[in-house]
Order: C-alpha cells, then sequence, then structure tokens
C-alpha cells in the first residue's frame, strides 16, 4: 500500500474513531437526561429490531401507554399522568435505545471495512469494544426489566454497571485512539508508567462514577440538601458511626451520599499530590495535560455541589454528569502521557 492510500485510509479510520466517541459521549448525556427526567421505563419491551420505528399513529402511542399504564412505576407514582406527559418521557427513552442501535451500526459496518483493509489483528481491541457495546444493549435491558415488577425504579445496582460499561467503552475508544495518532502500542495497566498514582486516580475516578449511579439510582440527591456539611453535621445523623458495617449498605440513602462526597474530597487530595509529582520531577510534558485535569476536578466538585443545593436541577446535574465525561478523558490523557 503505497503512502498516499495509507494516509487517507488512516485518516479514515482516525475520523471513525473520533465519531464513535462523540457518540458514546451523546449517548451518555442523554442517557442522564432519561434518568433525571423518570424516562428510562417508558418503553416496557425490548425489541431490538422493531423497535427501531417510534410509534406512528394514535393507535401505537395508545398501545405503549397501556404496556405503560401495567407497570408499578405507572400505578403507584403517575396514575395520573396524561398522554401528552407519556409522550415527553417516551421520547427521552425511545431516543437514547435509537442512539445505542445508530452506535452499533456505526461500530460494526466501519468494523467490516477496515477489516479488509488492516491486519485483523490490529482490530482486535475494536472487535473487543463492538463486543462490550452489544453487551451494553443487554444491559440495558437487564436494567430496565429490574424495574417492570416490583418496584417504581431501576435497581442502581443494575444502573450503576450500565453507567460503568458506558464510560469503559470511551475509555477503550479513547486509548485506541490515542495509540494509533501516536503511533504506539501502549497498554492500559501493563505498562512502564513510574506513575502508580496516576493509575490508582483513575481507579479511584471509575469508582466516583460508581457511587454516582448509585446516588442517582437511589434518588440520594434529595437528602441532605447542605453543603459542606450534612445538615450541620459531618456524618449523617441517620447513621450509627460506632458501627462500620453500616458503611457498606449501599442501599441506604445517606451511605451513599456520604461516600460520594468524600470520595470527592479525596480525588482531589490525590490530585494535587500527583501535580506535586509532577513538579517534583519537572516533567513539562504533563503540564499542560494535568492543568485540563485540574480544571475539571474543580468544576466537577462546584457542579456536583450546586446539583445538591438546587434540589437536582435537571440543568445543573446534567452539567455535573456531562462534566464527569471530560474529567475521565483528561484523566486518561495524562495518564496515557505519563507512560514512557
Amino acid at each position: 500500500m503505497n503512502t498516499l492510500i495509507s494516509e487517507k485510509y488512516n485518516k479514515l479510520y482516525i475520523s471513525w474513531l473520533i465519531t464513535l466517541i462523540s457518540l458514546i459521549i451523546l449517548m451518555i448525556i442523554v442517557g442522564g437526561l432519561t434518568r433525571l427526567t423518570d424516562s428510562g421505563l417508558s418503553i416496557t419491551q425490548w425489541q431490538l429490531f422493531s423497535g427501531f420505528l417510534p410509534p406512528l399513529n394514535n393507535e401505537d402511542w395508545i398501545y405503549y401507554f397501556n404496556l405503560y399504564k401495567q407497570i408499578p412505576e405507572y400505578k403507584l407514582q403517575n396514575f395520573a399522568m396524561t398522554m401528552n406527559e407519556f409522550k415527553i418521557i417516551f421520547w427521552w427513552e425511545w431516543i437514547h435505545r435509537f442512539l445505542g442501535r445508530i452506535i452499533g451500526i456505526a461500530t460494526l459496518i466501519p468494523l467490516i471495512y477496515f477489516s479488509f483493509i488492516f491486519k485483523i489483528k490490529d482490530l482486535i481491541n475494536l472487535y473487543i469494544i463492538f463486543f462490550l457495546i452489544c453487551l451494553q444493549g443487554f444491559i440495558g435491558w437487564y436494567m430496565v426489566s429490574s424495574g417492570l415488577v416490583d418496584r417504581v425504579d431501576v435497581s442502581h445496582y443494575r444502573l450503576s454497571i450500565h453507567l460503568f460499561v458506558a464510560f469503559l467503552i470511551l475509555t477503550c475508544l479513547f486509548w485506541n485512539l490515542l495509540n494509533f495518532q501516536s503511533g504506539k502500542n501502549k497498554k492500559f495497566f501493563l505498562n512502564s508508567s513510574n506513575f502508580y498514582s496516576i493509575k490508582f486516580l483513575v481507579v479511584l475516578i471509575f469508582l466516583q462514577i460508581i457511587f454516582g449511579a448509585f446516588v442517582s439510582g437511589l434518588d440520594a440527591g434529595k437528602i441532605y440538601q447542605t453543603w459542606p456539611t450534612m445538615n450541620g453535621s459531618f456524618f449523617p445523623n441517620d447513621i450509627d458511626i460506632k458501627k462500620l458495617n453500616e458503611f457498606f449498605n449501599f442501599e441506604n440513602r445517606s451511605v451513599v451520599q456520604f461516600i460520594h462526597r468524600n470520595l470527592a474530597y479525596i480525588i482531589f487530595v490525590f490530585i494535587v499530590y500527583i501535580g506535586y509529582l509532577i513538579l517534583k520531577i519537572n516533567n513539562t510534558e504533563l503540564y499542560k495535560p494535568y492543568f485540563y485535569l485540574l480544571i475539571f476536578v474543580f468544576l466537577q466538585i462546584f457542579l456536583g455541589i450546586f446539583t445538591l443545593i438546587s434540589n437536582l436541577n435537571i440543568i445543573i446535574a446534567s452539567t455535573h454528569q456531562i462534566s464527569s465525561i471530560f474529567l475521565i478523558i483528561f484523566c486518561i490523557n495524562l495518564y496515557y502521557k505519563s507512560i514512557k
């Protein structure tokens, strides 16, 4: 393959990865809004192919609304909902699922195309990512199904798995993009980075994402809407701090919010420590990526506080989640550049 043709395919490949990353980011944002608007249970069936089309006439709308009326969320919480109100939550969930289908197609077709151009072994990571995307679709339904029988919302454990895998896919795509652009093949954990603290930071941020999903799934942000204390106390007043086992009860909204708050402080301190290490060894190549990460850490904590004290204002809460996307991207970027 001559240089011009090779350069053409390389540009196409990079454009494909950037497109997928953009779609995943959009998917996470829409997924967050679907959760914030309590729209996730509006479609009670899993129709992989026929569900591609939305309701096309009034009969279709009545059919979907009647299905929704059979689940606990409607019977116990939204029994006074009108058809127009149902349409609003339906469209959020439908768009979320539609994006999932688009991502699947936008991954599979170019992957088949590039399989005829590049060596299969060079695309193994992308095949794994495609598998994760397919798996994510099933996890999404697994999550939704938890809210169709005995409860008015989905399991926060299943919600956290769904969000974790979304961020994992985003991380894998971004890592592959960085590798391709640099012409290197850096491994994610099995590498020569001396910055073990940055590796640990990645783990902490993913852990924080999980607890963020717990907070969202349990509506834990609706209690203790004060800062910096939790209604005047460092510890929640409904927890016996002498009983350490209570802090491992992740069904308890107070515990989940307490951990989410304090994990944010730990991450901030840890990032400051990483900045100290970078200055100590005078690694100028890491100054810029570290600065971007520091900005988004400040922004994320600021938005988290205002989400809480604003009584979960949907715009602020959504911006808080959007900020978390860029926080993980800049964290991965710093980590990548720290590897020799």
